[in-house]
């Protein structure tokens, strides 16, 4: 039989040894989560399937592996990513060809480290029963649907161009955020990023039985980059490990968010940050955010295309966006893709 005193010793002993490894577990634990580098990513648009490789990472603790803590921040058209860099409210930001290229005209110091999109996501919607386009040819007497100041214009301009097309071959109707001319069958050609505006108006003219395709500017040879992320000369010359650890974790979650068989993951992490999309319509945006990160199977995420940069300072340029040439080519830092 054990003695009663004896058996309080034992307890006494072991709440002693339990307080003590909370304690040196508690410490580790504080001491981990302050050694973690603290950094800020501004994303150009709000949370929704174009960038659910970056939310993907920060989910699934992709960054903190690395030893990051990144706060992802949502974009829009009040924040700019470009400006946030040179203040130093942010080390890294997401911003498309035609920013860069616009902010270095002006004296902004920037970096492209990658290129998330290797198709930029603005196409055109057109219903297939009332115009047929097999050349850019086809596209003369009929009404198209621009954002005039926004890329499209300068998209469309330069296909006009590549068919000696003037605007007095085509009527320029300025499109807002109302479809209504679309739906009424006032304007033949509608702008729309493919894995956002174009899901939702397909949807809408599939239930109405009209049949519609997208016209895709990289058919007729124009690349206009879009998504890309940045960062500071800075913070590349200061910390070239803490970028390089950056983007292993950001491409790691890129990759992982539209794996075939992650679908289902990446579905879930959408929806904790874009909470009014149905599960449908995140399922069709991110198998066609796939298609254009990752046009083909030997596409690495990440990849920058620099004569698609280069052709995007061109079309600026012809279009007098910028007063003289930037050099894109020379602010172009291309990080490990693995």
């Amino acid at each position: 039989m054990i003695r009663p005193d004896v058996t309080r010793r034992i307890n006494w002993k072991w709440i002693v040894t339990a307080f003590v490894a909370a304690a040196l577990f508690g410490s580790i634990a504080v001491n981990s989560a302050a050694a973690a580098e603290k950094l800020s990513y501004r994303l150009k648009w709000i949370f929704n399937a174009s960038v659910v490789g970056d939310i993907y990472a920060d989910a699934h603790r992709l960054f903190a592996e690395q030893g990051l803590q990144v706060a992802v921040k949502e974009g829009g058209p009040e924040r700019d990513a470009i400006r946030e860099l040179e203040i130093g409210r942010a080390q890294f930001g997401v911003a498309s060809a035609d920013q860069v290229i616009r902010a270095i005209s002006k004296g902004a110091q920037v970096v492209v480290i990658a290129q998330i999109f290797q198709v930029n996501p603005l196409q055109w919607i057109y219903r297939s029963d009332e115009m047929q386009i097999s050349g850019l040819g086809d596209l003369k007497g009929k009404t198209l649907g621009v954002t005039f100041g926004g890329n499209d214009e300068a998209i469309l301009r330069t296909l006009l161009a590549k068919a000696d097309l003037t605007e007095n071959d085509v009527k320029l109707f300025s499109v807002r955020y109302d479809y209504t001319p679309l739906y009424q069958r006032k304007v033949n050609f509608w702008p729309v990023y493919r894995n956002s505006q174009g899901v939702f108006l397909g949807r809408k003219l599939k239930m109405a039985g009209e049949p519609f395709e997208f016209f895709k500017p990289t058919d007729y040879g124009v690349q206009f980059v879009a998504n890309s992320v940045v960062t500071s000369p800075q913070m590349l010359k200061d910390h070239p490990e803490t970028v390089a650890k950056f983007t292993r974790a950001l491409f790691a979650g890129w990759r992982a968010a539209l794996e075939p068989q992650n679908s289902g993951k990446a579905i879930d992490t959408l929806q904790i940050y874009d909470k009014d999309s149905t599960v449908e319509n995140l399922k069709e945006q991110l198998d066609i955010t796939r298609e254009l990160i990752k046009p083909n199977a030997e596409t690495e995420i990440g990849r920058i295309d620099i004569a698609a940069w280069v052709q995007t300072e061109k079309i600026m340029l012809a279009q007098k966006q910028i007063s003289e040439p930037v050099r894109v080519e020379q602010v172009i830092k291309q990080m490990p893709l693995r």
